[in-house]
């Protein structure tokens, strides 16, 4: 994953461009992709596809001609979706285009101006502070005309036809953390996923964030009843502990699994309520269509310093954060595709386990096992009503213990699903 991250850091991204498909090119590599590409103009709901955005190249030159701000040694440099210009101007006018940290003087920001048309460069306070008085020249070669903007998918089918998404964004240049270590850790779950044979089909959506998740839910509108589940990944390499944000509801089934399997790893962790602001869960989320969508991080947006700064670069994500990330996410999956409900088929009064194998002979015994006691409880509570998480939940046992009595209850026709 890390080596994954490594690759797509140098590539500038944005909503739209070749960036982007540079980018799906390479995670192409790791596992197939459909990619889409939708034509500017093209009304996605109540947004409107944009023009496409390219560059090759942009620089401020000092009166001496030395490039003291160059996208070619940090892409972060440009304010995404500037305009293209050619320059002359004093410091003085220059100024109002340039956008620094104060507090960070060291760093550079991540600034766009994706709707608004705009030009800018970002560069650090220190090297600001540092420039002459003096005319400067001033360069943007980059182009907005009618395209397409580009997403993709990759779907590990399933037993079943009812969906889990998993989504994260592509929108952002050389952020490590938010979000090539999202698109890492969902590429590796992928591949994870694709060598079982999942109950649910997973669909992974690789997209620009808001506008991408909006266009792929225009496009897709009369099958959305089939997602029954959904995560999306973002800040999944930074050293804090996971977080794990709720859907609208609140209550949906990936909340409860996710604040079962993070309880019981006994990993440090936050789980937060819903709010409309942060990633493309707020899409998903939205009352129109309101989906059973979470979404799990590490340190969440804006929550860290290096946040949209140059400071999110490859020391701030290690391979163990993500590896942390993805085990939880297949941990969380794991459940979910196992998460049934039961109908006792012996409902009256308690079957016969011992008989059938599925008991200890030694009775009276007051240290009855584990498998036992889960066993006990799925006949209890196997009345079409309550699914195995509730059975975990309330018998205070772990859930592949009780997915295990489910299955051998099962096999000896005592319950079905």
């Amino acid at each position: 994953m890390y080596a994954l991250v490594e690759r797509l850091y140098p590539l500038c991204r944005s909503i739209t461009g070749d960036g982007v498909r540079a980018t799906l090119e390479i995670v192409g590599e790791y596992v197939p992709l459909q990619v889409h590409e939708v034509p500017t103009g093209t009304r996605v709901l109540d947004w409107t596809v944009p023009q496409e955005w390219n560059i090759k190249d942009a620089y401020v030159a000092d009166p001496a001609g030395r490039r003291v701000v160059d996208f070619a040694a940090s892409n972060l440099h440009v304010l995404g979706y500037s305009v293209p210009v050619s320059a002359t101007m004093p410091l003085a006018e220059l100024r109002e285009h340039l956008h620094t940290l104060p507090d960070r003087p060291s760093w550079v920001p991540y600034r766009t101006s994706y709707y608004l048309p705009e030009w800018g460069f970002c560069l650090a306070q220190e090297t600001l502070d540092a420039l002459p008085d003096g005319d400067y020249e001033v360069r943007i070669d980059s182009t907005l005309a009618d395209g397409h903007l580009t997403y993709a998918e990759h779907v590990v089918p399933g037993r079943v036809a009812d969906e889990v998404i998993v989504s994260c964004h592509v929108c952002h240049p050389s952020l490590a953390n938010d979000n090539l270590a999202g698109i890492a850790v969902a590429t590796f779950l992928a591949r994870a996923l694709a060598a079982e044979t999942p109950y649910y089909t997973y669909r992974f959506l690789f997209a620009p964030g808001t506008i991408g998740a909006i266009t792929w839910l225009a496009r897709n509108a009369e099958r959305i009843d089939r997602v029954k589940h959904g995560l999306v990944l973002a800040c999944a390499g930074d050293p804090g502990p996971l977080t794990y944000k709720q859907s609208r509801r609140g209550d949906a089934e990936i909340d409860r699994v996710m604040r079962h399997v993070l309880a019981a790893s006994a990993r440090p962790h936050r789980v937060t309520e819903f709010t409309p602001y942060g990633y493309d869960e707020r899409q998903f989320c939205s009352p129109g269509f309101d989906l059973g969508v979470g979404s799990l991080t590490r340190t969440p947006y804006a929550g860290y310093p290096e946040y949209h700064t140059s400071a999110d670069d490859l020391d701030l994500v290690s391979p163990a954060a993500m590896a942390d990330t993805l085990a939880v996410c297949r941990e969380a999956f794991a459940v979910l595709d196992r998460n049934r409900r039961y109908v006792n088929l012996s409902p009256y009064g308690e079957p016969q386990l011992g008989r059938r194998g599925l008991y200890d002979p030694l009775g009276g015994r007051s240290d009855a096992r584990q498998t036992q006691m889960a066993m006990l409880w799925v006949l209890s509570l196997s009345d079409g009503e309550h699914s195995l998480l509730d059975v975990a939940e309330r018998a205070g046992l772990p859930f592949d213990a009780v997915a295990a009595a489910a299955r051998a209850l099962e096999g000896a026709e005592l319950v079905k699903a």
